[in-house]
């Protein structure tokens, strides 16, 4: 048995990720039939399927989840280390991915990633926000960003310096309609918009005063599992919603959005920028972190 090339390996991991044969081919700089001949290459020399395939996306079979669960790693450590010796001698260059969630993305762009992009021309940042969490290595990020709490194991990490706060906003005519909650216990009478968290499972609103805690299960007529729709929901009238402040910072400063209940909001921990420990750091990624403890707090 012959042992697999390299853009074999590449091509099955690039699938899995992107979840069809095209959209790997564009991360590769390949065309989808060279894709597709590498991977088939490599199901035939291994004599077993990799993937299940439809007219609309691709699925890995169990060997094909054994298989990308073996290799991603070490395929990472790959573009590690050439990374960081194409940067030996030269400026740092290249795509820095990055994943994070939708708060979490907030305090990346506003210092971070526009200084990291003004210093670093040959530098491009990929930033890819969802809620799940997700193995950075085994899905071909370089970093993440999370609260410290978490943080998979094994990971260097670097503090952003600022911790993030959720406000309780409606907009000035659903309030016009219905009284201002002065307390978490009001929220009963109030129509809002649910959090989804993305296992399905609904996320109780949170509050903090004076060393007392409360988790309020809301009212809800409608629930979204995303803060930019969640505040167009609000802005629309739908009712009461509970995001980062962040999101609906610039609508509060406009009137746009009314926020109730600021003295019962906690402080959430602070965002770490992580990467893993026990592999070379490459220079784009260097250059990301030294900004970051450069500017954080500023």
């Amino acid at each position: 048995m012959r042992a697999p090339k390299l853009i074999e390996l590449e091509a099955v991991v690039a699938v899995a990720r992107r979840k069809t044969f095209r959209a790997a081919a564009r991360e590769l700089n390949a065309s989808p039939t060279a894709i597709g001949n590498a991977v088939a290459g490599l199901e035939d020399e291994l004599g077993v399927r990799l993937f299940d395939r439809t007219t609309r996306r691709v699925d890995l079979t169990a060997a094909g989840h054994e298989l990308v669960r073996a290799i991603a790693p070490a395929l990472a450590e790959i573009h590690a280390a050439t990374a960081v010796a194409r940067g030996v001698d030269g400026a740092p260059a290249g795509t820095l991915r990055i994943n994070c969630s939708i708060a979490g993305g907030h305090q990346l762009l506003v210092p971070f990633v526009n200084e990291v992009l003004r210093r670093h021309r040959d530098v491009k940042v990929d930033i890819v926000t969802e809620g799940r969490l997700v193995d950075i290595v085994q899905s071909g990020f370089d970093a993440g960003v999370r609260t410290q709490g978490a943080m998979p194991p094994n990971m260097a990490a670097v503090s952003l310096g600022r911790r993030l706060r959720n406000v309780v906003v409606a907009s000035p005519g659903y309030f016009a309609a219905h009284a201002r909650p002065r307390h978490p216990d009001d929220l009963q009478e109030h129509t809002c918009i649910r959090i989804r968290w993305p296992s399905g499972l609904p996320y109780e609103w949170e509050f903090e005063r004076g060393g007392e805690v409360l988790q309020a299960d809301v009212p809800w007529s409608l629930s979204l599992d995303n803060h930019g729709l969640i505040a167009r929901a609000a802005l629309a009238g739908v009712g009461l919603a509970y995001v980062a402040e962040a999101e609906v910072a610039e609508h509060i400063a406009a009137g746009r959005l009314l926020a109730v209940l600021q003295d019962w909001m906690p402080v959430n921990p602070e965002f770490q920028l992580y990467y893993p420990a026990r592999r070379p750091v490459p220079a784009h990624l260097a250059a990301f972190v030294e900004v970051v403890e450069e500017l954080r707090g500023g």
